[in-house]
């Protein structure tokens, strides 16, 4: 009885594990560029719907959109290629770039 339940729960956690999914995280900036609340929702409610993204991360102060996806069903190109259905363009960061907020831009959001 000992090795049935050893077996079964044995069987349960290899069967979790696999399940889990791949991530990769894309690291982008947009043009133009975020202003506010509006800005940052209008970017997140439009990428949720498009295929594999997992979590958008979005932040006004730094200027960038951090999303993660399952590559198994999307790719950094397709993703990019969704900013402009709602009046974006995206373009990945390059490990510890910086973006410079450019104050003379006007939200269109508001």
């Amino acid at each position: 009885m000992k090795k049935l339940f050893f077996a079964i729960a044995l069987a349960a956690v290899c069967g979790t594990a696999s399940a889990k999914s791949k991530t990769d995280t894309l690291v982008v900036t947009t043009t133009p560029q975020m202003h506010c609340a509006n800005c940052e929702n209008k970017i997140k409610n439009n990428l949720r719907f498009e295929k594999g993204i997992k979590d958008i991360l979005t932040s006004v102060n730094d200027q960038t959109v951090t999303i993660v996806y399952n590559p198994a069903k999307t790719d950094k190109q397709k993703i990019e290629a969704a900013f402009p259905k709602f009046g974006y363009k995206a373009r990945e960061l390059k490990k510890g770039e910086k973006v410079q907020r450019d104050e003379s831009e006007q939200c269109d959001n508001m």
